[in-house]
């Protein structure tokens, strides 16, 4: 046998498959949850952004009729490409963040007791880690997918009418071109906050029902706890529903704040500051005739029931798929121990530019 062909002719055998999905197993799981949880609350999610800056009150099925009368089906899913890829990799990211940072943890006896306030702070650090960390690439696309969601509600806000849309590179420009390069980061400060807190309430919240509700310390599921019984398969679903839509809730504000103040930087309206966007946004813009704080808190909160509506669809089926595709990984034919030798020193090989260099077959 060839000894240098060899190796690349193990990269489309089953068998090196199955091994090179065992090593990179977080990484394939997020992906693969990510693509159809993204893509399925795609539509919620762009409803949402246009409710969180909408002047009037408008019900949830009047502006979804408005967007199919105006834009047709493809008004919901404006600017999703950028989210469907950027998302998924983030999400990959994330995980693998979260995931060294709690096995990080533990190395060091950190939180390791298998009680229910250990696992849910060392997940909350963990997921506090990946949001900070990933919050850098991820504001310029959030932008930008901000940007294409609400062009006809910007171009109205500048007396523009607009036929057709831009796409999404030609946004990428316009942004630019107005803003120069720090433009893609208008709000970071906000994105960053959101993103760190938000992420890390969400793995807290997780990993404490998924304790609650019986998981194992070795990652699988135990009986479900007497007290609210149901079959194994829902649980992940029942979990990253509950643990999605409880974190948004709780920084909701500070995401309607945000996308109104990237959204007046996308307009060319005179910048506000956090506090002057909020306090408008509660007490009203006429100083003299300020709304009551219950009126101002429904303000803050509109949009709520469809972004409920997103994270149970987005985040129980993200979770769901992720636990299938896990359970389909784990249960692969096991390793050939020659085979699983070979990867690895596929995994080091050295590349530069005038040769491959590999280590010989096993």
């Amino acid at each position: 046998m060839d000894g240098t062909s060899s190796p690349f002719k193990s990269l489309f055998d089953s068998a090196a498959i199955n091994e090179a999905l065992r090593q990179n197993k977080a990484v394939v799981c997020a992906i693969s949850a990510s693509y159809i949880s993204t893509f399925a609350g795609y539509p919620l999610d762009s409803l949402k952004s246009r409710l969180q800056t909408s002047r009037n009150a408008v019900t949830i099925p009047r502006l979804a009729a408005r967007v199919f009368q105006e834009e047709g089906i493809k008004g919901f899913y404006r600017g999703l490409w950028i989210p469907l890829f950027t998302i998924s990799f983030v999400r990959a990211a994330s995980f693998t963040i979260y995931n060294s940072t709690k096995d990080t943890l533990r190395n060091h006896n950190f939180l390791t007791r298998n009680q229910l306030v250990d696992v849910a702070c060392i997940g909350g650090l963990g997921g506090a880690t990946a949001g900070a960390l990933i919050s850098f690439g991820s504001a310029p696309f959030e932008l930008v997918k901000v940007r294409r969601q609400l062009e006809y509600s910007i171009a109205e806000s500048q007396g523009v009418r607009i036929g057709k849309p831009p796409g999404t590179v030609q946004a990428v420009k316009d942004i630019v071109r107005t803003n120069g390069y720090r433009g893609l980061y208008n709000g970071f400060p906000l994105h960053f906050l959101r993103d760190t807190s938000g992420t890390a309430l969400y793995f807290l919240e997780y990993d404490g029902m998924r304790y609650l509700m019986g998981r194992l310390p070795s990652g699988e599921q135990g009986p479900t706890p007497s007290w609210l019984p149901m079959p194994a398969s829902i649980v992940p679903f029942f979990c990253g529903s509950f643990s999605g839509v409880t974190s948004w809730a709780l920084i909701y504000p500070l995401d309607v704040v945000k996308t109104k103040v990237q959204t007046r930087a996308l307009a060319g309206e005179r910048k506000r500051g956090v506090w002057e966007t909020f306090h408008r946004l509660v007490r009203g813009p006429n100083p003299s005739d300020p709304r009551s704080v219950h009126e101002g808190i429904t303000r803050i909160y509109r949009g709520l029931g469809i972004s409920a509506l997103r994270s149970i669809t987005t985040h129980g089926l993200l979770w769901t798929f992720f636990d299938l595709v896990a359970n389909y990984i784990d249960r692969l034919p096991p390793p050939d121990e020659r085979l699983h030798l070979r990867m690895v020193f596929l995994s080091r090989s050295v590349y530069c530019p005038k040769h491959f260099i590999l280590f010989p077959s096993i």
